[in-house]
């Protein structure tokens, strides 16, 4: 198996120039490189750790991979000594980041914030140590600022600055409303950076304006502005779209070990190095000679998959959960054997054939009939192993009362009918 985590060298030992490579890897921009290397120089120096700040709108309570993305930068700085603060926007949250949006994002309530916020907590220590990560809400500072603050801080920031952004932008080209409180957000985010001193601010590309606008406001407050470094947008399973719960193609970090280990497999072989850069520690030149290896045909991507995906989930449960993840992977879709474990459904029924479609949704294996019967005329749905392509398909419970559904790659139940 690869080893493609592990700390190949005490962070401690890193040169300067060894300390940019290990945080630049996968970045996809930084504003600016020569600050970075100057501020990383300065705590050299002075033996102080740098601030960096890290802010997540609780707009949903499960994160995914592609929220891990910047996680492990995060944790990065940590192995390098510096002071990581993940600040949940509690106040923020309550007005709705304009980013990407193309109409105005309905606002979180203080319930809804909260309660997501504590989701967070327990699942971002699954990358981060908790022993050097400060937690942090905005709405600390941001929910005592007065009216005469507010407009303090208005009044560093222009208009047209503000509509500069793409988002805004496009919406006034196309008459769509840009409600006033949203103009607010990338100022009440800058202002985080302000309280907070941040030396770094660390966000997605779709980030970028947001965080320009901590730089200039910084600024006005007569600090240094912050370094910024951007991570890519991780694409999902599908390889096309953004890694999104709504478009289906994500891979949770709480998700059970098989359905982590499934859904990594599933991915295209292209995919599969996008994630090696961004979701392991592995190193460039490691990445590119495993590349080299599948290429000549000496590696098969396959197995070089595997390992990617047994790393991934020893990362978010554990090596043995990996393990049984793997084998039960090898069963299921190498040997075509039923899984060791799955859901029972007892489902009751008056004696005449009930529709299979139906019984898909019934069981929660499909979101709707028409969603099920599609499943069945592509040959994704079988009864004891045996395909099923009618979508017309009746089931009759004199005959089959007790049997294994299987929809799909990865959805097994077993069926029992009363």
């Amino acid at each position: 198996m690869l080893s493609i985590i592990g700390d190949p060298m005490g962070r401690a030992e890193m040169t300067l120039d060894e300390q940019v490579v290990y945080l630049l890897k996968g970045a996809a921009e930084t504003i600016t490189e020569e600050e970075l290397r100057k501020k990383l120089e300065k705590s050299e120096k002075t033996k102080e750790p740098l601030t960096v700040k890290v802010g997540f709108d609780p707009t949903a309570p499960d994160l995914h991979l592609g929220h891990t993305v910047l996680l492990r930068k995060m944790k990065h700085f940590q192995d390098l000594g510096h002071r990581v603060i993940f600040l949940i926007g509690d106040f923020t949250g309550r007005i709705g980041d304009p980013s990407g949006r193309s109409k105005t994002r309905p606002p979180l309530t203080q319930e809804e914030v909260l309660e997501n916020a504590e989701t967070y907590k327990t699942q971002v220590f699954k990358i981060l140590d908790p022993e050097k990560t400060a937690i942090d809400f905005n709405s600390r500072w941001l929910a005592s600022l007065c009216s005469e603050d507010w407009i303090r801080l208005s009044s560093k920031y222009t208009v047209a600055r503000m509509l500069e952004r793409d988002d805004f932008a496009k919406r006034m080209g196309s008459n769509q409303p840009i409600s006033i409180h949203e103009l607010l957000y990338p100022l009440a985010q800058a202002y985080d950076s302000v309280f907070l001193q941040a030396d770094f601010e660390l966000g997605g590309t779709d980030q970028k304006f947001n965080l320009l606008v901590g730089r200039d406001i910084q600024r006005e407050f007569g600090q240094q502005p912050q370094v910024l470094l951007m991570t890519p947008i991780l694409e999902g399973t599908d390889g096309v779209e953004k890694m999104s719960k709504s478009l289906g193609n994500y891979i949770g970090i709480d998700e059970p070990p098989q359905e982590i280990y499934g859904k990594l497999m599933s991915i295209s072989d292209e995919l599969m190095w996008r994630y090696f850069d961004l979701l392991t520690d592995l190193p460039e030149q490691e990445i590119q000679k495993l590349k080299s290896g599948v290429d000549s045909g000496s590696l098969h991507p396959m197995k070089v998959k595997a390992d990617l995906a047994f790393q991934i989930v020893t990362d978010f449960h554990s090596e043995r959960a990996a393990r049984e993840a793997r084998e039960q992977f090898a069963r299921v879709f190498q040997r075509r054997e039923d899984p060791q474990e799955m859901p029972i459904f007892q489902i009751r029924c008056d004696g005449p054939p009930i529709s299979l479609a139906d019984l898909i949704v019934q069981v929660d294996f499909s979101s709707s009939k028409s969603d099920a019967r599609r499943l069945i005329r592509q040959g994704g749905v079988s009864i004891g192993g045996e395909k099923i392509e009618d979508p017309a398909h009746q089931i009759d419970p004199n005959q089959e009362s007790d049997f294994v559904l299987r929809v799909g790659r990865r959805k097994f139940g077993r069926i029992k009918l009363k």
